[in-house]
């Protein structure tokens, strides 16, 4: 496998755990406010292959406790399942970030005791899913699949959305709170301008309105939180 970037050692990505963070290219989403677009349409040349990873890996022990693999999208990778096989047998914890959009992966993935942490990004309410995840017709029965099985049998797990100005209001918030009823742990995120996104025209939401989306959803999850803020 090749991996496309990798961030030695973060404090921030696996919550209450240090970690490092392996990043995979390829998606089937198309976000346009997506901050890592390099890994999404190639552009990005990979850093190492898994065996300059594993290698690593191996001398941090008793420096990490886990390992973040994130994207792109992971579950597109067939060959994830080995490779993350081979991190839990080094003996350490396993987050894994996923868009929602291939849950017969994921749910082999928890069956087999392979991701402590499940992190997936809730783009927006089901109406607005297509244009905020830059796909047309987008399959929402997947994306309501993957919930399932987050909610129902990840060991440890987060829901979370980058909140954008031009896609999010707050009916969008009513409709995902709704969705996710009685989540664990959901996070809203606040989109940062950047001249790397596809989309350069997309903007910030004020605090104000973070502060009233976040109450809109704490309706229906009530331990939603603002992350970054």
């Amino acid at each position: 496998m090749l991996i496309h970037g990798l961030q030695k050692m973060t404090l921030l990505d696996y919550p209450e755990h240090v970690a490092c963070t392996v990043f995979l290219a390829g998606c089937d989403l198309r976000c346009p406010y997506c901050h890592n677009f390099e890994l999404v349409d190639g552009t990005a040349e990979p850093v190492m292959d898994d065996t300059e990873f594993f290698s690593f890996l191996e001398k941090r022990h008793g420096l990490l406790d886990g390992v973040a693999i994130t994207g792109g999208e992971p579950l597109m990778r067939p060959d994830i399942a080995d490779f993350m096989e081979k991190i839990r047998k080094m003996g350490f914890l396993i987050k894994l970030d996923t868009n929602g959009c291939h849950p017969e992966r994921l749910s082999e993935l928890l069956e087999r005791g392979l991701a402590d942490y499940v992190a997936m990004d809730i783009k927006n309410s089901p109406t607005r899913y297509s244009a905020t995840s830059g796909v047309p017709h987008l399959n929402i029965e997947n994306i309501e699949k993957s919930i399932r099985i987050i909610m129902d049998s990840a060991p440890d797990y987060e829901f979370r959305t980058t909140v954008v100005k031009e896609f999010h209001n707050k009916e969008s918030f009513t409709k995902i709170g709704k969705w996710i009823q009685g989540a664990k742990a959901y996070y809203l995120q606040q989109f940062v301008e950047r001249d790397t996104v596809p989309d350069k025209a997309l903007t910030s939401p004020s605090e104000e309105e973070m502060a009233l989306f976040l109450n809109t959803v704490r309706e229906y999850v009530p331990s939603a939180k603002i992350r970054g803020i």
